[in-house]
């Protein structure tokens, strides 16, 4: 079978996966787990083969016609280079990996089936986008997994926060995909192609008219998608879905779509200084705003939330320095760790019952109870943190080294002002990731107080997905000088500088959040009882109910348990008087409340009014009228035919008259 067919068959296979789903869910319940792990298992193992026959030094190219257009005609093609094999491998995996958690995760639920058909069709969506070689067929791979994200974070549909939490996700990114869309169109126009390749050729022949219009436009975009600053509002909100579907989002779809694009078609904004600018403020404004707003949270996936919109921010940086080879390392080791933090929580909620970090804080014995989740989630965290020799370390070095290059001039691929910018906020978005993710593994799994619930052992294949994904967790960052070829690009050296720096920012975040904590818990952190807002669950509730009360008991604001804080959390004392700014992210809804949300309201109620008060009132006034005449002429019917003909009579005696006097004026005149 030849490559191509192969490669034919990865998003192929998942979308056959969630038709079947879909159609057989109800009539032959039995096929629907089959059909969920089966179809996407096989199309991760071909991209595995795509990816090996590729070797990461060829492209693979091949397009169908579709039917005329006009003009700019829109080609069925396939575009795989090392990057969209990688990318594809990693989509595959993370996907599988997900669908093999959720057998046991929702078990019970009665939506599994749709759950389940849905995954599919979002990993299928998302590897549309991978390796799609026409920029309309990847819009298309693009605004479908915006529509499954819908339904799949409203999962929990009973509860308002999942409703207001799927709407949201769902218009933000729609409001980025507006320009996006006007962007693919003004590119096309300038390269006479939605062929990739045609438009780099367009970009390198000098073609592209307007790159700096068109850059922008199209980041745009990028930032609803890849949940940047600042339409990043959408993500933490989003952990109203079931957890799988948290880590498929922050991981390996969604999320990395935006990220992945700007990677596809870098020569398109690395024309424009301007627009690589405005990317790398907005990389620095999202790296930091979401390191001190997870520092803050309690919810424990909306810590892992906000970081992933830090590590996107570095993605974003990297590319803002026009090094698309550390973006993407970055994008495959964050995916593997993040991936294994979502997963690894389900585990810790279940065993918890209760999403809330300040209750987890008065429990003691989680490790023992979840031994698995323990160690796994300490790997992702080192990992995250980027302490050596985690894979993080190594993806987020050669992050904050291409921005080191740029800052000191050694690259003239971007201006040196968006080198200083990554590097500077990249260097304290080290410290603040370091600082949270010892917060939340001190308050998960370092708590005092009564004993954890025993919910036994978990299901393996929840545990078993833990340790598949420990693997490239520890272990990735090592493979960064072999795969050249697949990045299109020669790896910068690790400098002493940005290693001592990033390493030493994380030790002393790491160092000072424990030293808070100890202060804390010394003086009087095990003296307050279990918060009165945390939600614990049934001991045999499934992982899935438990949420979804966590969910529901946490209203109006998911996951927050403000009114009862625990007194040892070692953010409140790192943050001061800006934890609660930084608890509501900045308070950002609530500008866009003010400046979108009620003028549209308003302008509503006015339309309403104007609807029942004005509009209304002329078509009540026009029926008004008509019955008035209506009865005016009713009474005129009595059925009396000398009443008829006196009337006759009269009115002809009336019209001679007018008659007569008409003629004598006119004959006088």
């Amino acid at each position: 079978m030849t490559t191509t067919t192969l490669a034919v068959l990865v998003p192929l296979l998942p979308f056959l996966g969630a038709a079947a789903g879909l159609l057989t869910g109800r009539t032959a319940p039995g096929f629907v787990r089959p059909l969920a792990i089966v179809p996407t298992l096989a199309s991760a193992v071909l991209a595995v083969v795509v990816a090996v026959r590729q070797g990461g030094d060829g492209t693979i190219d091949a397009a169908t016609r579709l039917t005329p257009t006009g003009s700019v005609l829109i080609d069925l093609a396939l575009h795989i280079d090392g990057l969209a094999a990688l990318v594809a491998v990693l989509v595959g995996l993370v996907a599988s990996c997900v669908q093999i958690y959720s057998t046991a995760y929702l078990r019970d639920d009665p939506r599994y089936p749709s759950y389940a058909a849905l995954v599919s069709l979002f990993t299928a969506a998302m590897l549309l986008v991978v390796y799609s070689g026409d920029l309309m067929v990847l819009l298309v791979g693009w605004e479908i997994m915006g529509i499954c994200s819908y339904f799949l974070v409203g999962h929990y549909w009973e509860t308002p926060e999942a409703r207001a939490a799927s709407l949201k996700a769902f218009l933000v990114t729609k409001l980025g995909d507006v320009p996006f869309l006007i962007g693919l169109f003004a590119l096309a126009t300038d390269a006479g192609t939605f062929r990739i390749t045609g438009v780099l050729n367009a970009v390198a022949e000098g073609r592209i008219d307007h790159p700096t219009l068109v850059a922008l436009l199209l980041l745009a975009g990028v930032a609803g998608k890849s949940a940047q600053f600042p339409l990043h509002t959408w993500l933490p909100d989003a952990m109203a879905g079931p957890t799988p579907v948290s880590a498929l989002i922050h991981a390996a779809t969604m999320v990395a779509a935006g990220i992945y694009f700007v990677a596809r078609l870098l020569p398109v904004f690395a024309a424009s200084p301007a627009a690589l600018t405005v990317l790398a403020v907005m990389a620095a404004v999202t790296m930091v705003g979401s390191g001190l707003a997870a520092l803050a949270q309690d919810d424990i996936k909306r810590v892992l939330a906000y970081s992933t919109i830090g590590q996107l921010g570095y993605m974003a940086g990297a590319l803002a320095v026009a090094d698309r080879g550390a973006a993407v390392f970055h994008l495959l080791t964050h995916g593997a760790f993040k991936a294994l933090l979502f997963l690894a929580a389900g585990v810790v909620i279940h065993a918890a019952g209760t999403n809330s970090l300040a209750a987890m804080s008065r429990m003691s014995g989680l490790p023992r109870r979840i031994p698995d989740a323990y160690w796994t989630m300490g790997v992702a965290l080192l990992a995250l943190a980027a302490i050596p020799p985690f894979a993080g370390f190594f993806s987020k070095e050669a992050v904050l080294v291409a921005a080191e290059h740029s800052a000191l001039g050694e690259s003239t691929a971007a201006p040196q002002g968006a080198g200083w910018t990554v590097l500077v906020a990249g260097l304290l978005a080290a410290l603040l990731t370091a600082a949270y993710a010892t917060r939340l593994w001190l308050l998960a799994f370092r708590g005092h107080g009564p004993e954890a619930p025993d919910h036994g052992r978990e299901p393996l294949a929840m545990t078993g997905v833990l340790w598949l994904l420990a693997i490239p967790s520890l272990g990735l960052g090592l493979t960064y000088g072999y795969l050249d070829d697949w990045f299109d690009s020669h790896p910068l050296e690790p400098t002493l500088t940005t290693a001592v720096l990033g390493t030493g920012a994380a030790l002393a975040g790491g160092l000072l959040t424990y030293g808070a904590w100890r202060s804390l818990r010394a003086r009087d952190g095990a003296r307050h009882p279990l918060p009165a807002t945390a939600t614990v669950a049934h001991p045999d509730a499934p992982p899935s109910v438990v949420e979804a009360e966590a969910v529901e008991a946490h209203a109006p604001l998911f996951g927050s348990v403000a009114s009862a804080p625990d007194p040892a959390d070692p953010g409140r004392l790192l943050l001061g008087p800006l934890h609660r700014h930084a608890a509501s992210g900045f308070h950002l809804d609530a500008v866009y409340h003010a400046l979108f949300v009620r003028p549209v309201q308003a302008g509503a109620d006015l339309a309403r009014f104007l609807d029942r008060e004005v509009v209304d009132t002329y078509v009540r006034g026009a029926g008004t009228g008509t019955q008035w005449l209506g009865r005016l002429v009713r009474r005129a019917q009595t059925g009396n035919v000398q009443t008829y003909l006196s009337w006759l009579l009269a009115g002809s005696t009336v019209l001679v008259a007018a008659a007569v006097v008409l003629s004598t004026v006119n004959a006088g005149s």
